[in-house]
C-alpha cells in the first residue's frame, strides 16, 4: 500500500542518503557492465553460439566440458595428412609439415589462452554476479521493506495524531 500510494504521488517517501543512492547507482553500473563484458568476453573465446549453450550446460551440471580441437589445431592435421599423402621429401610436403606443425602450436596456444581467461577473468565475473551482486540485492530489497514500513508507520502516527488534533478541537 506504502509503494503505491508513494508511486502515485499520495505519500512521502523518506530519501535515503545521497552518498548511499550514489553508491546503490554505482552497484548497478557495474552489475550492468559486467553482465555485457562477461558475455562479450564468452563470445569472443567461443563465437559459435550452440557450442557456448553445450558449455553452458555441462557448466551448470557440474560435468567436465569436453576439450575440443581448435580450428588451428584441425588445419594442422590436414596440413599434415596432406604433407604425408604428398610425401614429407618433397617441397609441398616439407612445407606443409612446417606450417602444420606451427599451426599445431597455434592452436594449442589458443586452447590455453582460452582456458587461462575462463580461469582468470570470466570466473572472477561469475563470482561478482552469483554472489556478491546477489547479497546487494538481498540488502537491498530488506533495505526498501524497511524503509516502506518505516514510512507506513510515519503515515499511521501523522493520521493518528490528526485525529487527536482534531478529537481536541470537538
Amino acid at each position: 500500500l506504502q509503494f503505491t500510494e508513494e508511486k502515485l504521488g499520495q505519500a512521502e517517501k523518506t530519501e535515503l542518503d545521497a552518498h548511499f543512492e550514489n553508491l546503490l547507482a554505482r552497484a548497478d553500473s557495474t552489475k550492468n557492465w559486467t553482465e555485457k563484458i562477461l558475455r562479450q568476453t564468452e563470445v569472443l573465446l567461443q563465437p559459435n553460439p550452440s557450442a557456448r549453450v553445450e558449455e553452458f550446460l555441462y557448466e551448470k551440471l557440474d560435468r567436465k566440458v569436453p576439450s575440443r580441437v581448435t580450428n588451428g589445431e584441425l588445419l594442422a592435421q590436414y596440413m599434415t595428412e596432406a604433407a604425408n599423402d604428398f610425401g614429407p621429401g618433397t617441397p609441398y610436403g616439407k612445407t606443409l609439415i612446417k606450417v602444420g606443425e606451427t599451426q599445431r602450436r597455434l592452436g594449442a596456444a589458443e586452447r590455453d589462452f582460452i582456458h587461462s581467461a575462463s580461469i582468470n577473468f570470466l570466473t572472477p565475473l561469475r563470482n561478482f554476479l552469483e554472489g556478491d551482486w546477489r547479497t546487494i540485492s538481498k540488502e537491498r530489497r530488506i533495505l526498501q521493506n524497511r524503509r516502506l514500513d518505516l514510512d507506513a508507520c510515519k503515515a499511521r502516527l501523522k493520521k493518528a495524531k490528526a485525529a487527536e488534533a482534531k478529537a481536541a478541537v470537538t
